[in-house]
C-alpha cells in the first residue's frame, strides 16, 4: 500500500524537529499529506484529589494543558512555515490515561506515523505514550527518529531484524514503499533456533518475498556474541552503515516489557538510527 497519510505526535516544543523533519522528507517523496497533532496532557489525577477540592483547581489543570497545546501547535507552525508539503495541524488535550484512545482515533486513519524516540533523555511519558497509542489503539506502523538521526528519501542500506515473527512479517509489509527505493536489504538474524521449521534456510521465505517486489535482499545470520539481541542488532547496523532498521514491536505485552524489559524497549532506549516498526 502507498504511503499517502503521514502522522506525527507532538507533545513538547523542544522535540518537533526530528519528527517533523522525517515526515516532511517521506511527505515529499510519497506525495503525502502530513497530519499534526499537539496534544496537551493533563497529568493531574482527579481521581486522587482530595474530595474538598475545588472546580477551579480542576479547570486551571485543563487550562495549563489547553496551553501547553498550543504552545506546542504555534512551534510546530512556525517550523513547517514555508515548507512545499501538504500538511495541517490541529490541537487535543487529553489526560494521560486517554491518551490511548486520542491518539489512537485520529492515528487509525492515516499510513505512517512519524515520531521522536521515546525513553531519550529528554523525552517524559507522553512520548512513550504517544508512540503506544500509535502502534497498539491506531495499530499503525511507526517511524521512529532519534534525535540526530536522518531520514533518507532513497535508503542505501536497510537491516530487517527477523525473528519469523507475525509482527516482524507486519512491518516488512507495510515497510514495502521504502524497502522498494534501498538500494541494499539486509535480512538479519539473531542466533537462530537449531530446531526450528527455517533451521536449514533462516529467513529465506522472507528474502524470497522481498525478491518477488525486485529487492536485493542479502541474509546476514549472527551468533549471538553480546549479553541483549538489541546490542548485537545495533552493533550490525553501525558496521554496515545501515540507515534504517525494520522491526516487529512489542511480541511481548506492554507490562512484561515495562516490568522486565525486552527487545523493543531496549531498541527504543539506546537507537541511533530510525526504526520502522509495526505490530
Amino acid at each position: 500500500m502507498p504511503i499517502k497519510s503521514l502522522f506525527t505526535v507532538l507533545t513538547d516544543p523542544a522535540l518537533i524537529a526530528p519528527a517533523l523533519d522525517a515526515a516532511m522528507v517521506l511527505a515529499r517523496t510519497h506525495d503525502a499529506h502530513l497530519d499534526i497533532m499537539c496534544i496537551g496532557v493533563d497529568a493531574s489525577q482527579i481521581g486522587y484529589f482530595h474530595a474538598s477540592a475545588s472546580a477551579a483547581l480542576v479547570e486551571q489543570c485543563l487550562v495549563r494543558a489547553q496551553d501547553r497545546a498550543e504552545e506546542i501547535r504555534t512551534a510546530a507552525n512556525a517550523y513547517m512555515q514555508g515548507t512545499d508539503i501538504h500538511w495541517c495541524s490541529q490541537i487535543e488535550v487529553a489526560p494521560m490515561a486517554d491518551m490511548g484512545r486520542r491518539i489512537g482515533g485520529e492515528a487509525r486513519f492515516a499510513d505512517l506515523a512519524v515520531l521522536p524516540q521515546p525513553y531519550g533523555e529528554a523525552a517524559g511519558g507522553e512520548v512513550e505514550a504517544a508512540a503506544e497509542a500509535c502502534l497498539f489503539n491506531g495499530r499503525l506502523p511507526a517511524l521512529i527518529v532519534p534525535e540526530g538521526a536522518a531520514v533518507s528519501a532513497a535508503p542505501e542500506r536497510v537491516m530487517i531484524a527477523w525473528n519469523d515473527s507475525f509482527e516482524a512479517m507486519s512491518a516488512v509489509r507495510a515497510a514495502l514503499p521504502i524497502l522498494v527505493r534501498a538500494t541494499r536489504v539486509h535480512v538479519v538474524i539473531v542466533d537462530p533456533p537449531v530446531h526450528g521449521p527455517d533451521r536449514s534456510d533462516p529467513g529465506g521465505r522472507v528474502s524470497q518475498f522481498l525478491a518477488r517486489h525486485g529487492l536485493h535482499v542479502e541474509i546476514d545470520v549472527l551468533a549471538r556474541t553480546l549479553p541483549r539481541v538489541p546490542d548485537v542488532l545495533l552493533r550490525h547496523a553501525v558496521d554496515t552503515d545501515a540507515d534504517l532498521m525494520v522491526l516487529g514491536a512489542y511480541g511481548h505485552s506492554r507490562l512484561r516489557e515495562a516490568m522486565f524489559g525486552g527487545a523493543t524497549r531496549n531498541l527504543l532506549e539506546h537507537a541511533h538510527l530510525p526504526l520502522f516498526m509495526s505490530r
